[in-house]
């Protein structure tokens, strides 16, 4: 019987710790990754101004859900299509809950694009919001029926007038006008300002009555906005 190969086995075990080793940091690394683009940590109840704020919903709903978001964002889309539909049919129509929308534009700073259409799309759904708040949410479902891809540049003034065209008694001259109004950025700029103090660093970020809600899905928020009610 041959001595085993003490140089040998110590250098298997050395690449299995290795291995181990990398496939947690990588695992870490994923892990903060996803928490970065979609969570924080706040878990404390946050205050936040929704004077002017498009509101879906009855006025008097004894839950408020906040949503941020930026028109450039994937999962937003996603939100937007898939999620917000059951949530309206179960909790907005029923009374128990208003959707309040926010502005967090950050996509195309973050890909550091030529042009900051990510912003020029919450200015331009804000200008909707001016003419109505049907015409507001007509809109900003339309925003991300129209969404290309994220590292592109493709809400331009002009796409986003000619889909502000689409939508049935607008205002057309208003709009335009409002496109390049500074009182209109200061309020997009206004809701990041909030999002930033709550804690927001991702899209869609949704709070139930000011608490942050890291699951965004409509099963989790509808037990969200259940649990708020009692």
């Amino acid at each position: 019987m041959s001595k085993p190969n003490l140089q040998r086995d110590g250098g298997s075990n050395a690449n299995r710790m290795a291995l181990l080793i990398g496939t947690v940091i990588a695992a870490v690394l994923i892990a903060l990754a996803l928490f970065t683009r979609h969570g924080n940590g706040n878990t404390q109840a946050q205050t936040f101004d929704l004077t002017g704020r498009p509101v879906l919903g009855r006025a008097d709903a004894p839950v408020t859900m906040i949503v941020f978001e930026d028109y450039k964002c994937p999962v937003c889309k996603g939100f937007d299509e898939e999620d917000l539909p059951t949530l309206k049919s179960k909790y907005i129509d029923t009374g128990k809950v208003k959707m309040v929308a926010m502005a967090y534009p950050f996509l195309a700073q973050n890909f550091g694009l030529s042009d900051d259409d990510s912003t020029r799309a919450s200015v331009a759904a804000k200008c909707m919001a001016r003419q109505g708040t049907e015409k507001f949410w007509a809109y900003h479902h339309a925003l991300f029926r129209g969404q290309q891809d994220e590292k592109t540049v493709w809400a331009t003034e002009e796409a986003l007038q000619d889909l502000a065209g689409t939508i049935d008694g607008v205002d057309t001259a208003a709009f335009n006008t409002c496109l390049k109004d500074q009182a209109t950025l200061k309020e997009v700029n206004d809701d990041k300002a909030q999002g930033d103090k709550a804690g927001v660093n991702g899209t869609p970020s949704v709070y139930v009555n000011g608490r942050y809600i890291a699951n965004f899905h409509a099963d989790a928020l509808g037990q969200a906005i259940e649990d708020a009610q009692k």
